[in-house]
């Protein structure tokens, strides 16, 4: 077992010690992913299970990872991640089943030092089936409070990197990227089958996005633009075109008969 504590202020170092003597530390970098790839780098197993500070392995999950790197003919597998959020199970919005790569050969799975980077893979993977006795239980948010000021970190971070890619700030896009995050966690992925869970969620992901824009807007020096009101205007009507479509696409899935029928046409429309 090695575990690698980003500068914690708390008991974790103490705690860490009755488990295991491999204890390292990490520059506290506000995000995971470099520190993922020096854990990997001091564990010395031929497979690793690689699990954050919020998560949990099941030990039914465990005794079924140990079964298949015995009998491996992957080097990788994607493993369902079961979101705990303001106190519920998160199952839409984009939560579920949320797959994540944490069992591996060592050697057949990295991390770009991005925030949120994709690990990259080498050789043949599989997914474990959708279901939760086979998920990772993640301790995601407790609180409003937790989720803004993770959300100020994470935002920060993803400016600077958008920064370095040469992306700059778009007044449209202030008012698109939130709208369509909104759209995509709430109607796509569902998030109405979340109740207030899910339209919280989708709103606070929006918020997200509307940060990042603000923030390139701010790395820009408040640059400032003549606003044109029938641009304005357009790109409302557009998103107000949107959010209709999708609450008639979702209507007529639902609906049967003559209903259904009604609410196609009137989603089509809106197109």
């Amino acid at each position: 077992m090695v575990i690698v504590d980003m500068e914690s202020k708390d008991r974790t170092r103490q705690l860490a010690r009755s488990y295991t003597k491999k204890i390292y530390t990490h520059k506290n970098v506000d995000y995971v992913e470099p520190a993922r790839n020096f854990a990997i780098e001091k564990a010395t197993g031929d497979w690793i299970i690689l699990l954050d500070a919020d998560e949990v392995l099941p030990e039914e999950l465990g005794l079924k990872l140990r079964r298949l790197a015995e009998h491996a003919t992957y080097e990788f597998y994607r493993i369902p991640r079961k979101n705990l959020i303001f106190g519920r199970w998160i199952m839409h919005s984009g939560w579920w089943p949320d797959y994540q790569i944490r069992f591996f050969k060592k050697g057949s799975v990295s991390w770009g030092n991005e925030i949120h980077s994709i690990p990259t893979t080498y050789g043949k993977g599989m997914d474990l089936p959708c279901e939760e006795k086979n998920a990772l239980i993640h301790y995601h948010y407790d609180s409003i409070t937790q989720y803004l000021e993770r959300l100020n970190r994470y935002t920060t971070q993803e400016t600077a990197q958008l920064t370095s890619e040469g992306i700059t700030f778009s007044w449209k896009e202030l008012l698109t990227k939130p709208v369509n995050e909104f759209m995509t966690r709430f109607f796509v992925w569902e998030g109405y089958k979340d109740g207030i869970h899910g339209l919280a969620l989708s709103l606070l992901q929006a918020v997200s996005f509307l940060v990042v824009q603000l923030k390139l807007w701010e790395a820009g020096r408040f640059k400032e633009e003549t606003l044109s009101l029938d641009e304005v205007r357009q790109q409302y009507s557009k998103i107000e075109n949107d959010l209709t479509y999708w609450f008639y696409h979702k209507k007529s899935e639902a609906a049967r008969g003559v209903n259904k029928l009604f609410y196609k046409i009137r989603a089509r429309k809106k197109q």
